[in-house]
């Protein structure tokens, strides 16, 4: 009775799982498109920071952590100039904390959707998977129900089965690899951010503020 019923969901549950892997490739393309735009400025602007930052060490001038406070565009600029202003105020006690508090209230926009990419790529082959299991249970059910259909028929049941899971790892490798991707742009930004910390802390000491 029970395995009667589990049939009978097969026999449009295979199709539902294609219809669900579609949509997970609709969000996560769009989702892949808006980090992009997103993540492309910021990080161009945290390579101008860096490269800087490798001026003002080759040169021994780390006053030019006032310049990059002077240039709220960039991540790092804003966090330069509250670690600044800090500085000003109340002196270097502290700063390390603005700029650890900074990063974490940026961080989470940073990683905007990378999460959802990170369960696509994870869990898409298993559904697409789990369709296909379902689409050969479906096939097989059909030639016990009809036993004069053949080999033929059953066989092109279980390629039509096999597009699942072609379909899962069709969403997940994008996904995969965009979310990589993407991390490797937030774990630079993120580094560009840690760089201007020490960057203010030896403006600090050699201000002796």
């Amino acid at each position: 009775m029970f395995a009667e019923k589990v049939f009978a969901v097969a026999h449009v549950a295979d199709q539902a799982v294609l219809i669900i892997l579609l949509m997970m490739s609709v969000l996560s393309v769009g989702m892949i498109f808006e980090r992009f735009f997103a993540l492309r400025k910021v990080s161009s602007q945290s390579a101008l920071v860096r490269q800087r930052i490798k001026v003002a060490l080759q040169s021994n001038s780390v006053e030019d952590f006032e310049e990059i406070a002077r240039d709220p565009s960039s991540l790092e600029g804003k966090a330069a100039s509250y670690a600044l202003r800090h500085m000003r105020e109340s002196g270097s006690k502290g700063v390390e904390e603005i700029f650890n508090t900074f990063a974490l209230s940026e961080r989470p926009d940073l990683e905007k959707f990378l999460t959802f990419l990170a369960t696509v790529g994870s869990n898409a082959p298993y559904i697409g998977l789990f369709g296909t299991v379902l689409g050969i249970m479906k096939a097989f059910q059909d030639l016990a129900a009809a036993p004069e259909a053949g080999q033929q028929t059953v066989m092109a049941g279980i390629s039509i089965a096999l597009i699942a899971t072609a379909t899962g790892l069709f969403v997940a490798i994008p996904a995969v690899i965009f979310y990589n991707y993407y991390s490797k742009k937030v774990k630079g930004i993120l580094q560009s951010l840690e760089s201007v910390k020490e960057l203010c802390l030896a403006y600090a000491k050699k201000k002796g503020i």
